[in-house]
């Protein structure tokens, strides 16, 4: 059993499109799925229950706890039940993401080729910092999301150097590029796996990203 959080103290990265993609895709291997979504707006049970309201197959099971005494509590009760917890926490330093991080066995860190992007990930590693002070075993990654296109994008190769300054961050080569491929998917609660018109690029992306993660 795996949990996992999707999260970073910076909004707007892309964490609800990556949690719903992930879930997705890992129903479909034949994992038993919980998403929970840990943030006020719930945009990731909206897209569950379009999905469901779709009658689409696998069924992913979804819970909103936007509390983190409740989300903790919450999770520590339904683990036995699902292979894989994937929580999406909300873009800011909040009781739901230092709870999901307590209870985690990866944070994954979205973040984009951008400066300011690059920036905020100071906070997210002092949250890390002051978690791993009370417990071990929390892998932490970042992978680059809305990555610019092409092997040699100097953004997406400065971005990757910048997060050398963060040691207790794992750096993954593996990378979802800008496509909307991701977003629409993740708005009807699919993967880019299962859509009709498949992104073939997006569709490795994915694969790969997944494989680094589980």
């Amino acid at each position: 059993m795996a949990v996992m959080v999707v999260g970073n103290t910076k909004g707007g990265v892309g964490k609800t499109t990556t949690v719903i993609n992930l879930a997705a895709d890992r129903a479909r291997a034949g994992r038993r799925v919980l998403v929970v979504d840990g943030d006020r707006q719930a945009t990731a049970q909206k897209a569950i229950a379009v999905r469901d309201s779709m009658g689409l197959l696998p069924a992913i099971a979804c819970a909103t706890y936007a509390d983190g005494p409740v989300l903790r509590s919450q999770v520590l009760t339904q683990m036995d039940l699902y292979d894989d917890i994937i929580i999406d926490a909300g873009g800011r330093d909040s009781t739901a993401l230092r709870a999901a991080m307590s209870l985690a066995d990866v944070l994954l860190i979205p973040f984009e080729p951008r400066s300011f992007e690059v920036w905020a990930l100071e906070d997210i590693a002092v949250l890390v910092d002051e978690v791993r002070s009370v417990r071990d075993g929390l892998r932490v990654c970042a992978f680059l999301n809305k990555a610019e296109p092409g092997v040699m994008s100097v953004d997406n190769r400065a971005a990757g150097d910048a997060l050398a300054a963060y040691p207790q961050i794992e750096y993954l080569s593996q990378k979802l590029v800008m496509r909307k491929a991701y977003s629409n998917a993740a708005g009807a609660g699919m993967s880019v796996s299962e859509v009709k018109d498949k992104d073939p690029k997006a569709v490795i992306e994915l694969k790969k990203l997944i494989s680094a993660v589980f």
